[in-house]
């Protein structure tokens, strides 16, 4: 979707869309020019105006939260590949794996 039917689905002006596109809140893709924004923009964007309308948070606390986010979707897809990597090895050398995480889970109970 373009900049206005985004900005019509939200009811935000023009300039808080260009603040969140600014502090990197927003990252759309860029198509002739214009700037397109997809679903994933558009989940982000009703989570910033909940923090900033809804729950009053300012700009630093809305550039925390959004980095704890955007780090928190890196390591679930760090997760999945190590999950794929694991899956693809042989049965003795997943038991071992397995066996090391255990391991580990019982150490971090100290």
């Amino acid at each position: 979707m373009d900049d206005r039917e985004f900005r019509l689905n939200l009811k935000i002006e023009v300039s808080e869309l260009d603040l969140w596109v600014e502090q990197g809140w927003l990252a759309p893709h860029m198509r002739e020019g214009r700037r397109r924004f997809g679903d994933a923009d558009l989940a982000r964007a009703r989570l910033i105006l909940d923090l900033t309308h809804g729950m009053g948070v300012n700009e630093v606390g809305v550039d925390l939260i959004m980095d704890l986010i955007d780090q928190l979707h890196g390591m679930r897809a760090t997760m999945r590949q190590l999950v794929t990597a694991i899956n693809r090895q042989d049965v003795e050398i997943q038991r071992r794996l397995l066996g090391s995480l255990g391991e580990l889970d019982d150490i971090g109970r100290f």
